[in-house]
């Protein structure tokens, strides 16, 4: 799947549009790699995703195509985060809108 539809479809990032963005900026990274919107991103693959304000990593767990809400999350684990702590990963990604 690519890197932009799975940060889509994990709501990692709200808007595949913004997630194409923030990829090419080089803000995310697959496996210690800085990664493009198109990379593929694969069951057990490490991204590192750089907000404004903090750092996430997270697993890929799942690659679902169009994952219901409440199921998305389970489309990731969080590894660590860093930075301003936010009560939820969705309130993250309003940094980029």
């Amino acid at each position: 799947m690519r890197l932009d539809k799975f940060l889509k479809a994990s709501r990692l990032i709200k808007r595949r549009t913004v997630a194409k963005e923030v990829a090419d900026a080089g803000r995310i990274s697959v496996n210690g790699r800085v990664a493009k919107a198109g990379t593929e991103v694969a069951v057990g693959d490490v991204l590192t995703i750089r907000y404004a304000n903090r750092t996430l990593e997270v697993r890929a767990l799942q690659l679902t195509e169009n994952p219901r809400k409440e199921v998305a999350d389970e489309m990731y684990e969080l590894i660590s985060s860093t930075g301003r702590d936010e009560d939820s990963d969705a309130g993250a990604d309003s940094q980029f809108e």
